[in-house]
C-alpha cells in the first residue's frame, strides 16, 4: 500500500455525530438552514432554493463544497519515483498530455469495472491533486491506497477548505480580489493571491455555468467567504440549488446517477476514459470496459423532460407502453425552464432522443419524453 500519513482526522468517524465544517459558523450566521450531508453538516439554502439557483444563473453563487477530498499524489523525494505511470494504472485517464496548472474528469473504477466515484485530477508540480466526492472519499482514499505502489505518498489535505463561485459574472467578482483569475479558461488552474490568502483556483465548477473553484487553509475559510461576499454579485447558496442546477446541467451525482454496477458507458461518461487508455487498458475494470466500449451496453442513462408540473423522483419506474424499461435516478422541477426534468437508466434502444416515455409516480403515469443534455445550456468559458 501507499505511504498514508494518518493523523485522529484522517480516520473515518465511527460516531454518528455529523461532523463540522470550517464555515459551519458562517453559515449559521448568514442564516444557512443547516442538514446532514455525506456525514457533515451543511447548508440546504439561505433564502429558498428557487432564488438561489436563480441568482446563480444571472450572477453569482458561492457555494462551500469543503466536505470533498482533496488528496495529494506525489512520490518519494529522495527517489526517483514517477508518480504519471503509477495514477494511470489506477484511473482511466491519460496523465500524459495533462499540463501542469490543467484540469481534466475522470473516474475510479473497481475490478469489474463499475463506478467507485468521479473525480478531478490537476497536475502540479511533483505530482497531482485530486478532488473526490465528500460522500465516498474515505473508500476512495482505501482503495487508491490499494491501487498505488508502496513508494507514491497519498496526503489528505483534511486542513483546506474548497469553496465554489458559481455563475456569469463568478469572474468579474472574483478578479476584483484575485487578480489575474480572469485569464483562466475552463479546466485551468493555478495559484493566486486572494485577500493576502494563497490560493489554488481551477476554472471549473458542477453548476453547468462559468465558475471557480477555490481551495484555501481551512483557517482561512471565513475570511476568504467574507471577501467574497462582500463583491455585488455574490450570495451565499445552499445544496438545494446546488442539486437543481446540477441536475439542469446534465450532471450525474455519485451514488444516484452512477454507482458500482454501472459502467462509464452506461452512465454516459465514456469521456472519462481518456482514448490511448481505451486502447491499452491497464487500470482496474479494463476488460468490462473495453467490452462495453465495443459492444455496447444494454441500458443508457438520458435525459427526460416532463409533462405538467409533478416531478418525478428517484426510484420511479420508467415505461415504453405497459412495458417497465428503466428506472429515474435523479429529478425534480427545472427553475429555468418551469417544467419537471429527470435523468435515468433505460433499455438502449429507447434511449434516443425523442422517445416517447411514461413515469409511474404515485400510481399514476407521467408523459415524458427523452431529450438531450444539458437542459440548460452550459456557459464554460473556454
Amino acid at each position: 500500500m501507499s505511504e498514508y500519513p494518518i493523523s485522529d482526522s484522517d480516520q473515518e468517524p465511527e460516531e454518528l455525530a455529523p461532523m463540522l465544517l470550517p464555515l459551519d459558523g458562517w453559515h449559521r450566521d448568514h442564516g444557512g438552514r443547516m442538514v446532514e450531508f455525506a456525514g457533515y453538516m451543511m447548508p440546504v439554502q439561505y433564502e429558498g432554493i428557487m432564488a438561489e439557483h436563480l441568482w446563480t444563473r444571472e450572477s453569482a453563487g458561492l457555494f462551500d463544497v469543503s466536505h470533498m477530498g482533496q488528496l495529494l499524489v506525489t512520490g518519494e523525494e529522495d527517489a526517483q519515483t514517477d508518480v504519471e505511470p503509477a495514477l494511470e494504472a489506477a484511473l482511466p485517464i491519460d496523465l500524459s498530455t495533462l499540463k501542469l496548472g490543467a484540469v481534466r474528469y475522470s473516474l475510479l473504477l473497481d475490478e469489474n469495472g463499475g463506478i467507485l466515484d468521479d473525480l478531478m485530477v490537476s497536475r502540479w508540480p511533483g505530482g497531482f491533486y485530486l478532488v473526490v466526492n465528500g460522500a465516498t472519499k474515505w473508500d476512495d482514499i482505501g482503495t487508491l491506497r490499494e491501487y498505488l505502489p508502496d513508494d507514491i505518498t497519498l496526503n489528505h489535505l483534511d486542513d483546506r477548505a474548497l469553496l465554489a463561485l458559481q455563475g456569469p459574472k463568478a469572474v468579474d467578482a472574483l478578479e476584483r480580489v484575485a487578480p489575474g483569475v480572469a485569464a483562466l479558461t475552463f479546466m485551468k488552474g493555478g495559484r493566486f493571491t486572494l485577500g493576502g490568502v494563497d490560493a489554488w483556483i481551477s476554472r471549473s465548477g458542477y453548476t453547468g455555468e462559468d465558475g471557480f473553484e477555490i481551495s484555501v487553509p481551512g483557517e482561512a475559510a471565513a475570511d476568504v467567504a467574507d471577501l467574497l461576499l462582500a463583491q455585488p454579485e455574490v450570495k451565499p447558496i445552499g445544496l438545494g440549488a446546488r442539486d437543481s442546477l446540477r441536475l439542469e446541467a446534465g450532471l450525474p451525482l455519485y451514488g444516484h446517477d452512477m454507482d458500482p454496477e454501472r459502467g462509464p458507458v452506461e452512465a454516459g461518461l465514456a469521456f472519462g476514459v481518456n482514448k490511448r487508455r481505451r486502447l491499452e487498458g491497464g487500470f482496474p475494470g479494463a476488460t468490462r470496459v473495453q467490452r462495453d466500449f465495443a459492444e455496447g451496453t444494454a441500458q443508457k442513462r438520458i435525459g427526460l423532460k416532463l409533462e405538467g408540473r409533478q416531478a418525478a423522483r428517484e426510484g420511479a419506474k420508467v415505461f415504453h407502453g405497459e412495458q417497465e424499461v428503466g428506472v429515474v435516478t435523479s429529478g425534480g422541477f427545472s427553475p429555468s425552464l418551469q417544467h419537471p426534468i429527470a435523468m435515468a437508466y433505460v433499455d438502449a434502444a429507447l434511449a434516443a432522443d425523442g422517445s416517447v416515455l411514461s413515469i409511474e409516480m404515485r400510481g399514476k403515469k407521467l408523459d415524458a419524453t427523452v431529450a438531450a443534455m444539458p437542459f440548460v445550456p452550459n456557459r464554460y468559458h473556454r
